[in-house]
């Protein structure tokens, strides 16, 4: 079992920055992940980091958010820069023992067993 706590989020005007901070109770060889949801829609995938530190990211958000991790606090951080309005979301911490990664990119929301609460990222024009 893994407990995941996330912090940060907020408001923001298109083209902000914000950071999210996610620590986990258990930490060795688990795969962190970032998902998001927003109204109306399926929860997707936005990035993810292994054990190694090796990261993966859906396209839309590649080139503007960073995922890492600091093995030492239990931590994954999400570094969200150039946002828009479309990045407004609740945005949520997970986390699988299992593979990061699949040849087709991001797991799934059902491959990635344990959860935070999630946090509110909202970006306004």
């Amino acid at each position: 079992q893994v407990q995941l706590v996330e912090s940060g989020g907020g408001s923001v005007q298109a083209g902000g920055s914000l950071r999210l901070s996610c620590t986990a109770s258990r930490f060795s060889n688990i795969c962190m992940a970032w998902f998001r949801q927003a109204p109306g829609k399926e929860r997707e995938g936005v990035a993810a980091v292994d054990s190694a530190g090796d990261t993966a990211y859906a396209d839309s958000v590649k080139g503007r958010f960073t995922i890492s991790r600091d093995n030492a606090k239990n931590g994954v951080y999400l570094q969200m820069t150039g946002l828009k309005p479309e990045d407004t979301a609740m945005y949520y911490c997970a986390a699988t023992g299992g593979r990061c990664w699949g040849p087709a990119g991001l797991l799934s929301r059902q491959q990635h067993p344990w959860w935070g609460r999630g946090a509110q990222v909202t970006v306004s024009s």
